[in-house]
């Protein structure tokens, strides 16, 4: 075990050799342990995913399959290995015999899943003698991973669980079931044999954690045919950006396409090019890097912008109310930017790292350990709200094993340097190179606090050059690109001190180096300074012009309706000469730093007159969101009244309580904005989506009785995969008593899009106006806006 002959120059400090003991980071890790994983373990077990395995398991023993195809998602497997893999990171930091216990249970039943050449994936084993398994599975093996049945993909995840259990507690059950289905590979890919690519990359990384594990060189090999095999070559789905095949990956110059794909592939890319020296694979991921950090990340280190295909989309359309910005994405690039930084040593990478762990991937899951985003907006209408699980629940169990595995990116070593990437107060034991034991203790309250304390309690024997980063944040670079950047220049500048003497700071890629004969007890004291900033975006983000974010430390606010008066957010603007200050609130969502002031907030009065008031904002971490039910939320907050949104005067449609028969972003039919086109996707619309009986509707119902007698609605066309459009056809009723009776009017339902459809009825005097349709075939209905009075 440990790593390859030839490997990253640099190596992390394994997530098992760090003790966190922080007021940040330790609870949230506790949470995860005690609750996160605990949650999923249930619900892999009551959604069917475990009974899966055991229902394969139960064919392969001889029983007769059920005849049905497999119930929900081929890739659901993989939500089985991640959990393990979470449980695994967790046993790495804290024996449990118990969740040991259980692991040990589910790989006994993962492997009677396995059929006897080593193939593993249950929605094959368990309906062996339907012509498709499952909707998303061919006929075949294989014959449609480069499109949806995710067979390679389970792999992966199985692969990264089987490795994190071995390491944990050297266990060899689990790995010894990966290595025949990675044997299996083996024999079937390759040079003569059969071409493929997986349609979801992730089994690349994975099979160099085999190899690293193995020495088995074939590993390693497929490793780099698989990445080298993608290609615009025919196969379904292919040459498309949208799983990165539109062109081999060595001509790729820009991150493209579904932003887990692409992150997880650069990520493989990065593995393959440590562990064989290829400098092409290296020049190619500066190249897409450079495109990624200076036109596709997100203020908050979100990627992904576009809901369509999960995707990254054009440079610089990083708009914010309709932002995807999947959780796992923002996992994916914590995965390839900490190979970066061990490719290279810059901490430029560990920079990107570090805001895209504090704000786009704690975002993603409740302080409580039990409500996850699924996407992760920096814009809310109050339309969004945490859910416990999803049909496909990705990002729970990625969320788990990421969080689990936290303290494994703190340190780093090369040779006699020691790294130290991330500020959290804990101890560390770490081995060195030349075996050399050293060990740190890290005092700090980062990221509420800039000071920076490490004391040597084991110091080398011989001399050992210290790395600090001095994060991008403190050195006046957000992000290392033009994308970003602070209004101003902070007035303090970061300090060093060694044993209470001043130090000069020379940084150098992002590091102060202190190199000497070290003592136990020697002290160094990094202070860095954390005003609050104003962070501008480049005038090519057009979403940006006229807003700022606020960032404190590495951590990115927002604005929540909760903590304002009528819960209004979106309609603020924040002067740029606006006194601006930090506090710590312990009494807050469980202690946190939120940033005060004042600002205006306008709206239009009855006679359409602007109206502006001065008021008290309170903006709290962006992680922390939508920890106090759906609320109004803004990141990007305008600079002067011009720049701001102007709330219309309230509607007897915005003051209704809006309810639908099945779908999402109820709230979205009423919130007053005008559409531009069916297809304007710059606002949420409202998804309606068929019932049992082939019908949808919405109401809404009123604050208190009101005449009506004219509503006014503005259809939704989707271009993509979500198939939504204007229904066949539709209707109007209204409340009496316990019934809803239609309206009576001589006007046309129009289904047109690109307009508003007006419907004049007999006035009506009632507590609840419904709008019912029936939807187009195979498809749900979309609402931009439903006016009424």
């Amino acid at each position: 075990m440990g790593r390859a002959p030839d490997d990253y120059a640099i190596r992390a400090v394994p997530l098992h050799a760090v003790r966190l003991d922080d007021c940040f980071w330790a609870p949230r890790l506790e949470t995860n342990r005690a609750v996160t994983v605990r949650s999923i373990l249930d619900k892999c077990e009551t959604t069917g995913r475990v009974w899966r395995f055991e229902e394969a398991a139960a064919v392969l023993g001889g029983r007769a399959p059920s005849g049905q195809p497999s119930p929900g998602l081929p890739c659901d497997d993989s939500d089985v290995y991640k959990i393990i893999e979470a449980i695994a990171h967790v046993l790495a930091a804290t024996p449990d015999a118990r969740l040991e216990a259980v692991v040990d249970e589910l790989v006994a039943k993962i492997g009677a899943a396995q059929e006897p050449d080593g193939y593993l994936y249950t929605a094959r084993t368990m309906a062996p003698d339907l012509p498709v398994p499952h909707p998303w599975s061919g006929a075949e093996r294989w014959t449609r991973d480069t499109d949806l049945s995710h067979e390679l993909y389970n792999l992966g995840h199985l692969y990264q669980a089987a490795a994190a259990y071995f390491r944990a507690t050297g266990k060899r059950a689990l790995l010894e079931i990966a290595i025949r289905t990675a044997d299996l590979l083996v024999d079937t890919f390759g040079p003569g044999k059969r071409s493929m690519w997986p349609g979801h990359q992730i089994t690349e990384m994975a099979l160099v954690e085999l190899y690293r594990i193995t020495g088995h060189g074939p590993y390693l090999a497929l490793a780099r045919y698989f990445l080298e095999e993608r290609a615009p070559d025919g196969k379904p789905r292919s040459g498309q950006q949208y799983n990165q095949s539109h062109s081999r990956i060595l001509d790729q110059t820009e991150a493209v396409g579904h932003a887990v794909h692409a992150t997880y592939m650069y990520a493989g890319i990065a593995d393959v090019a440590a562990l064989t020296g290829a400098a092409d694979y290296v020049a190619m991921l500066g190249r897409v890097w450079n495109d990624l950090v200076g036109h596709k990340l997100y203020v908050t280190g979100s990627i992904g912008a576009q809901r369509v295909h999960e995707s990254f989309g054009p440079a610089d359309a990083l708009d914010n109310l309709t932002a995807f910005n999947e959780t796992c994405a923002a996992i994916g690039l914590v995965y390839w930017s900490h190979r970066m930084f061990l490719l290279h040593g810059h901490a430029s990478a560990i920079d990107v790292l570090e805001r895209a762990l504090y704000n786009g991937i704690l975002a993603g899951v409740s302080l409580d350990g039990v409500g996850f985003f699924y996407a992760n907006p920096l814009e809310s209408f109050a339309e969004h709200e945490r859910s416990a699980w999803f049909e496909c629940a990705c990002c729970p169990g990625n969320l788990a094993r990421f969080l689990a595995s936290v303290p494994g990116y703190q340190y780093a070593h090369q040779g006699s340097t020691l790294f130290v990437n991330l500020f959290a107060a804990g101890s560390a034991r770490i081995t060195l190179d030349d075996e050399r034991l050293v060990g740190l203790v890290q005092q700090t309250r980062y990221p509420w606090d800039g000071q920076v304390r490490l004391t040597w309690t084991r110091a080398p024997p011989d001399a050992l050059t210290l790395k600090l980063r001095v994060p991008g944040w403190a050195r006046e670079e957000p992000v290392p690109s033009d994308l970003y950047r602070f209004l101003g220049t902070a007035e303090e500048q970061p300090t060093l001190s060694l044993n209470g003497a001043p130090v000069r700071l020379e940084i150098q890629d992002g590091y102060v180096a202190l190199e000497r004969h070290w003592r136990d007890g020697d002290e160094v004291l990094l202070t860095l300074p954390m005003p609050v900033r104003r962070v501008l975006a480049h005038d090519r983000v057009m979403a940006d012009r006229g807003r700022m974010a606020l960032q404190r430390g590495p951590i990115v606010y927002a604005l929540e309706g909760v903590d304002h008066s009528r819960g209004e957010v979106l309609n603020v603007a924040i002067a740029d000469d606006t006194a601006l200050e930090a506090c710590f609130r312990p009494e807050l969502l469980g202690g946190m730093g939120v940033i005060s002031g004042q600002a205006e907030r306008l709206c239009r009065d009855r006679s359409g007159r602007v109206e502006c008031e001065r008021i008290d904002f309170t903006a709290i971490p962006y992680c922390a969101w939508a920890n106090r039910g759906p609320t109004e939320m803004l990141v990007w907050i305008p600079r002067t009244r011009s720049d701001a949104w102007v709330r219309p005067a309230p509607t007897l449609a915005s003051t209704s309580r809006v309810t639908v028969s099945a779908g999402s972003c109820a709230r979205a039919a009423n919130d007053q904005y005008d559409p531009t086109s069916s297809h304007d996707e710059s606002r949420k619309n409202t998804r309606l989506e068929p019932d049992q009986d082939g019908s949808v509707w919405i109401d809404y119902e009123f604050p208190e009785p009101a005449r009506v007698s004219e509503a006014s609605v503005y259809w939704f066309e989707a271009t993509d995969w979500r198939k939504e459009d204007s229904p066949a056809s539709w209707r109007l009723l209204y409340r009496d008593g316990e019934r809803y009776l239609p309206v009576r009017t001589s006007d046309r339902y129009g289904t047109a899009l690109d307009r508003y459809h007006r419907v004049r009825f007999v006035p009506v005097v009632t507590a609840a106006l419904r709008l019912e349709a029936v939807p187009k075939a195979q498809s749900a209905v979309g609402l931009l806006e439903w006016r009424v009075q």
